[in-house]
């Protein structure tokens, strides 16, 4: 896995990366609808001032992994900080260190971009990746995350 490639997301990529979302929903034991989802991420990540950044790791011409991120807020901190919403790789892909190339590699955007820390969330039962998270250096919080409907 050494040839992995690491690099931002483009359009011919849109469908690979529907179809990484949907395993990594599949992993989390989440509901994820396929529909429109190339178009709607069209939108988010290719416009002129985009809402999302994403990153893929290519390998042998396939994509087997992504990252999403944005810059946000904290008024607590009265700083900006990176929010990495999503972090998957392909199970036959994890544990050739490429997960930690990808952390890295939003660093050095955030780091770009002003920021001090990355924040994101992961599931209470996904063990594999608190305990990659742990080796990395990261600090867990416990809080519940809630979701209210418009």
């Amino acid at each position: 896995m050494k040839e992995a490639k690491i690099r931002f997301i483009q359009k011919s990529d849109l469908k690979d990366l529907v179809h990484l979302c949907k395993l990594h929903a599949d992993y989390e034991k989440s509901e994820y609808n396929t529909e429109n989802k190339e178009q709607l991420l069209n939108g988010h990540l290719f416009s002129d001032r985009p809402s999302v950044f994403c990153l893929v790791v290519e390998y042998d011409n396939k994509l087997i992994g992504f990252a999403t991120y944005m810059k946000q807020f904290s008024t607590w901190d009265a700083e900006f900080y990176i929010y990495m919403d999503c972090l998957f790789m392909m199970e036959q892909s994890r544990g050739f260190g490429i997960g930690e190339s990808l952390v890295d590699r939003i660093k050095e955007e955030g780091a770009k971009n002003q920021c001090k820390q990355i924040q994101w969330q992961t599931p209470d039962f996904n063990v594999r990746a608190m305990k990659f998270y742990d080796r990395i250096g990261a600090a867990s919080k416990t809080k519940e995350r809630y979701f209210l409907e418009i």
